[in-house]
C-alpha cells in the first residue's frame, strides 16, 4: 500500500488579513511596477522596430483601429480631453479604490483577488523587459499618430511625456507598451465588479471599464490594438498562476512558522535543565524508575510539598 505522508504538502489555516500587512505588500508590488519600468530601459532603435513591426501585422490583418480613434481623438477635443484625463488617473485611482472595497466587503475573496493582479503585474514587467515597445505616439510623425496629452497638455498636469505630471516625464519608461496593464488592471476591476458587485449598476461598470479603457490607450495613441490583447492575455495568465502562488505561499509561510517558533518559543519560556547524576533531562521529563507522586502524573512537586508542610503543622498544633 503506497504512503500518503501528507507533512511536506501541509498548508497553513486562512488567516485573518489586517491592512497593516496587505497595505505595504501593495506598495511593495507598485514600487516593483514603477521601478521595472524605469529601469529596464530598452534600446529605443528596438523599440521602434517592434513598435513597426507590430503596426505592420495589424494593417496585414486589417486590425490597425489606432488610427481612426487616433485621429477622432485629435479633431474632437470633447472626447480628446476627457479621454485623456482617462488614461492619466483612472489607472491609478479605480484599481486601489476596487481593492480596498474587496478587502472591506468581500474579505473572503480578497486574497486570491490580490494575488491574481500581483501575479499578472510581475508577469507584465517580464513582457516589458524582454520587448521593449514603441508606442504610436512616439512613431515617427509620417506613420500618422498625433500624442494626443501632447496635444491637449494645456488643459492637464501632463507634459509630453506620457502621463507624468510636467517636468517628471524622464522618471517613466516610456517604451513599457508591451502588454497593456492599463487594460489589463481596467479588466480585472471589471472581473470584480461583474462578480462581486451584486447590482446591475456595478455589473454594466463591470464590463464598461475595461471596454472604454481599451479605445482610450488606442485613441490616445498611448498603445496597439495587440498590446491590450497581450494585457488581456497576461491577465489570463495570472488567473491561471494564482491558485499556484498561494499554495507555494502556504507553504513557505508553514516552513518559516515551524523553524521560528520554536526559537521564539525557547527565547520567551526557556527553563533551566534539571541536573541528576550528571544527567540533563528537560522539565517535567521523568527519571527511569523514579517514583511517582502519590498525586498522580502530573502533580507538581510544589503542590505536594506546599501540602505535605501544611499537614505537618497541622499535625503539631
Amino acid at each position: 500500500m503506497p504512503r500518503t505522508d501528507t507533512a511536506g504538502t501541509e498548508t497553513a489555516a486562512p488567516t485573518r488579513l489586517r491592512w497593516w500587512t496587505e497595505l505595504p505588500l501593495i506598495l511593495l508590488v507598485y514600487a516593483c511596477y514603477s521601478a521595472g519600468r524605469l529601469l529596464v530601459r530598452g534600446n529605443e532603435s528596438a523599440a521602434v522596430d517592434h513598435g513597426l513591426a507590430i503596426l505592420r501585422f495589424e494593417k496585414s490583418l486589417w486590425l490597425n483601429a489606432e488610427h481612426p480613434l487616433n485621429r477622432l481623438f485629435t479633431r474632437e477635443p470633447w472626447i480628446g480631453i476627457p479621454a485623456d484625463f482617462w488614461y492619466a488617473s483612472l489607472h491609478y485611482l479605480v484599481t486601489p479604490a476596487v481593492l480596498i472595497w474587496l478587502f472591506r466587503s468581500r474579505a473572503v475573496r480578497y486574497r486570491a483577488a490580490r494575488t491574481w493582479l500581483m501575479t499578472s503585474t510581475f508577469i507584465g514587467l517580464v513582457g516589458f523587459t524582454l520587448l521593449p515597445t514603441c508606442p504610436p505616439r512616439l512613431l515617427d510623425p509620417s506613420n500618422g499618430f498625433v500624442d494626443t496629452m501632447a496635444h491637449y497638455s494645456a488643459y492637464g498636469w501632463w507634459g509630453g511625456q506620457a502621463s507624468a505630471p510636467r517636468g517628471l516625464g524622464g522618471m517613466t519608461n516610456q517604451y513599457a507598451a508591451m502588454p497593456s496593464l492599463h487594460v489589463g488592471w481596467a479588466l480585472w476591476c471589471g472581473v470584480m465588479l461583474w462578480r462581486y458587485g451584486g447590482t446591475r449598476t456595478t455589473k454594466v461598470l463591470g464590463v464598461a471599464y475595461p471596454l472604454i479603457t481599451t479605445i482610450v490607450v488606442m485613441g490616445t495613441a498611448n498603445h496597439y490594438f495587440l498590446d491590450a490583447v497581450a494585457g488581456a492575455a497576461v491577465m489570463g495568465v495570472g488567473l491561471l498562476l494564482a491558485p499556484l502562488v498561494m499554495r507555494n505561499a502556504d507553504r513557505a509561510k508553514v516552513w518559516i512558522s515551524a523553524r521560528v517558533a520554536p526559537v521564539a518559543t525557547r527565547s520567551r519560556g526557556a527553563q533551566a535543565p534539571i541536573v541528576s547524576g550528571g544527567c540533563q533531562t528537560a522539565p517535567r521529563e521523568r527519571i527511569p524508575r523514579q517514583r511517582e507522586s502519590v498525586y498522580g502524573p502530573g502533580a507538581e512537586p510544589g503542590a505536594a510539598s506546599a501540602d505535605a508542610g501544611d499537614g505537618a503543622a497541622a499535625a503539631a498544633r
